[in-house]
């Protein structure tokens, strides 16, 4: 049986039908880990104990005749900015190395009470602060499809990790496209689920009106099974929404289905290198039934600036509690002015001082109604116009990132060329949207996704639509550096 390309739900029903035992499928990952992790460099830590251990517990349920839960024994990873406790956590950054987690994260421990065998923790740019996961103070990640490719961020290691068959799924956050920007480099799916759906309980705060934990897989429909596992209200999270969970069912065609193609998201796109790919898709929608509607989104030309205004200034004040005192590290034990300088000088990286200092800049007296307060009010355009255009329409289309995996370094530079990596998924997370990303083919022998987003709620829909794309688009007969 070929472990390297298995998906969530195939392993599943292989190891049901005996074929295959969960310790087998968690030492293939656990091997691939060993033999390819040093050049992708997806992993931060490893959890080979404790995975085999919860693969064995799954495989004495079945041997007694017990049905297995929907991820039991299945190994998947998580990202390093979830808690989960007795185990490190350090949000990719100096300032909490040896960091130990207390408590887990309600998305964590939501895993393992399904008997998930947790492998280990993914690297991710530094308090998920960037799109390529080249800010992480420990290492860099790699592209699978291509080692001196990025694997896009801040969730790279989570889908390096999926991509190379190291696990079956992973954990990722979305603030800005943190999870649907790396699995559309990396040539997986990407789910950021509505705002308030997943809790974000145990998640180390980026921005936290955008911050929104969700599943990366190989196929949509193992996206929905980890969705399912995650989902629901919370106490301890404040935004998290008592809705019904999310339902959906496989359909052969798109018949019936609207969906709105925004002008502001692909005008001039056939002159760039993913636009054959991206209008190639869209027909093959078409082709399955759908009844594609231009739309407009007016303020979507905003959503940038708006985002790189609330964000950092989300970041400023989120980040402030880490001043060498109450968590990780410390630099000196001199005066409690001296703690905070060395500290947060020494520990933060270049890309984390500089967001603080702009989201500062931007609640500063003066500056609040001149840059706060005026992005706030065209946010709240920004929702209205997609709750318009979800009046004529079921969902909208888009490409999910402006171009493939770059070189390493070549946008390292350039922090603004950086931020404009995220211009095609930014406003998702400003209306609080979910919105999901599924590979539609190769440019240049590098992978390119098509994202779908919903309305609020709306993730039956999503996961619906994109099955019926991904089938039409055949992605699964590339492999991996063919």
């Amino acid at each position: 049986m070929d472990l390297e390309n298995l998906t969530l739900t195939k392993a599943k029903a292989a190891i049901e039908a005996k074929e295959l035992s969960c310790l087998e499928l968690v030492d293939s990952c656990l091997k691939k880990i060993g033999a390819e992790d040093g050049g992708i460099g997806a992993y931060l830590e490893v959890y080979a104990d404790e995975a085999r251990h919860a693969a064995r517990k799954a495989d004495g349920k079945l041997a007694t005749g017990d049905a297995l839960g929907p991820l039991e024994g299945m190994p998947v990873a998580q990202k390093d900015n979830l808690l989960d406790s007795g185990h490190v956590v350090t949000a990719g950054s100096k300032i909490l190395e040896g960091y130990v987690s207390p408590y887990s994260a309600t998305a964590v421990s939501k895993l393992r009470e399904t008997g998930a065998a947790i492998v280990g923790r993914t690297n991710m740019d530094e308090f998920a602060m960037g799109s390529s996961t080249e800010s992480s103070a420990w290492k860099k990640t790699s592209n699978p499809w291509d080692l001196s490719r990025v694997p896009g961020g801040s969730s790279g290691g989570s889908a390096a990790a999926v991509a190379a068959g190291m696990c079956v799924a992973a954990l990722g956050s979305d603030t800005g496209g943190s999870i649907r920007q790396p699995a559309s480099l990396c040539g997986v799916v990407g789910l950021k689920p509505t705002y308030g759906r997943v809790s974000r309980y145990g998640l180390i705060a980026m921005a936290s009106s955008l911050d929104q934990i969700g599943p990366i897989a190989r196929t949509v429909e193992d996206a929905g099974l980890v969705l399912s596992a995650i989902e629901g209200h919370d106490r301890r999270d404040a935004t998290s929404v008592d809705a019904p969970a999310t339902a959906w069912k496989r359909r052969q065609d798109l018949k019936g289905v609207k969906i709105g193609l925004p002008k502001e998201y692909v005008e001039g796109i056939s002159e760039l290198p993913m636009g054959p790919a991206i209008e190639a898709a869209v027909k093959t929608l078409e082709d399955a039934g759908a009844e594609i509607r231009p739309i407009s989104l007016p303020h979507a030309p905003y959503a940038l600036a708006v985002y790189y205004v609330i964000m950092p200034a989300e970041v400023s004040s989120n980040l402030s509690r880490f001043d060498g005192i109450r968590f990780g590290k410390r630099e000196t034990d001199a005066s409690l002015k001296d703690i905070y300088f060395e500290t947060r000088g020494k520990r933060f990286g270049d890309e984390v001082r500089r967001r603080i200092m702009i989201g500062t800049f931007a609640l500063s007296a003066g500056y609040y109604d001149a840059y706060y307060r005026k992005a706030q009010e065209a946010r709240t355009l920004i929702a209205e116009d997609y709750a318009k255009a979800f009046d004529q329409v079921d969902l909208l289309v888009t490409p999910t990132s402006p171009v493939t995996a770059w070189k390493h370094g070549e946008m390292s530079a350039d922090p603004l060329a950086m931020y404009l990596a995220d211009v095609d998924t930014v406003s998702v997370n400003v209306a609080g949207l979910p919105a999901i990303s599924i590979p539609c083919g190769l440019v240049d022998g590098l992978p390119a996704g098509l994202q779908f987003i919903g309305p609020k709620w709306g993730e039956g829909k999503l996961l619906e639509v994109a099955d019926v794309a991904e089938r039409a688009f055949e992605f699964d007969r590339y492999r991996l550096g063919e």
